[in-house]
């Protein structure tokens, strides 16, 4: 199982450059890459972003590349000639038009924008790719570890807590019956009390027991309740990503416990559901982070 939460860094040095990538990772309900590169390996975004997500499956991705080349490869000044004949161009209009004798300086000529600029060297694709992807490789592999790291402590604290469900769930199963009878007792003693010498009917007063019991009635809720509790622990058990399928379980098993408090007519019980769900409510947290 893995957390949504992880950072990685990873680095690559070619024949000409050395190549960086940083990852960083938070939950979010899908998947959702953000690579930031430099503009001279912007043709490498769409497969940064297959690589990632071959590899993470649910979450916010940011993708950060940095290149550095040679020093071969830095920026070089080169003459843009047609900017350049159009000033001169212009300058000599000036000259013959006002009757100029002035020359054109080299210095003004060569200060006027875009007349000389800095261009990139042309890098290699293939080579580019590859050192992009061996660094983006080994970042992904240390933000999965960080990922699985932190996955296993949610793994751990939510076992601790499927069990404490089990336990309450079963404190409300034993409870259940109990209410029955007591309110059978508390129902026959207020007859008394009313009626003194009068008769009591036993078949009126077993169908009101009854119909209260149909009430009080939670063996569905406690058989689903039990079901979807089987399957998280199962999903615990399995690789890829989970998050989504535990995250309806979870709806589900709110579902029951919401129906059970419902059918409280008990303090006990009711104390029981609200711990319940508040169990609950802290396992959702997690589930909020799980791939």
């Amino acid at each position: 199982m893995q957390s949504m939460t992880g950072y990685g860094k990873g680095n690559s040095i070619t024949d000409s450059a050395r190549y960086t990538a940083e990852i960083k990772t938070v939950n979010h309900r899908y998947t959702d890459v953000s690579v930031k590169l430099p503009r001279a390996l912007m043709f490498l975004e769409n497969e940064v972003k297959n690589w990632v997500t071959s590899v993470l499956h649910r979450g916010k991705v940011d993708v950060y590349l940095s290149r550095e080349g040679d020093a071969v490869e830095v920026l070089r000044p080169q003459l843009n000639a047609g900017v350049a004949e159009a000033y001169v161009q212009v300058y000599q209009e000036l000259i013959d038009r006002f009757g100029l004798a002035q020359d054109i300086p080299i210095s003004m000529l060569a200060a006027q924008k875009d007349v000389v600029v800095l261009s990139e060297p042309e890098i290699d694709a293939s080579n580019a790719r590859e050192g992009l992807k061996h660094a983006v490789t080994e970042a992904l592999e240390a933000t999965v570890q960080m990922r699985r790291t932190e996955g296993k402590s949610m793994e751990e604290d939510i076992v601790v807590r499927l069990q404490t469900l089990e336990e309450l769930l079963h404190a409300i199963e034993v409870r259940t019956p109990q209410v029955v009878e007591e309110w059978q007792q508390k129902l026959h003693k207020r007859l008394d009390n009313l009626l003194q010498e009068a008769e009591v009917d036993p078949q009126r007063v077993a169908q009101e027991v009854a119909v209260f019991a149909d009430r009080c009635d939670i063996s569905e809720e406690v058989v689903r309740f039990n079901s979807h509790i089987a399957q998280m622990r199962d999903l615990l058990t399995q690789s890829g990503a989970i998050g989504r399928q535990m995250d309806f379980l979870l709806q589900e098993l709110n579902r029951e416990a919401n129906t059970m408090g419902s059918k409280s007519n008990d303090a006990e019980l009711t104390r029981n559901v609200v711990t319940l769900k508040a169990e609950l409510e802290k396992i959702r947290e997690q589930v909020q982070n799980i791939e």
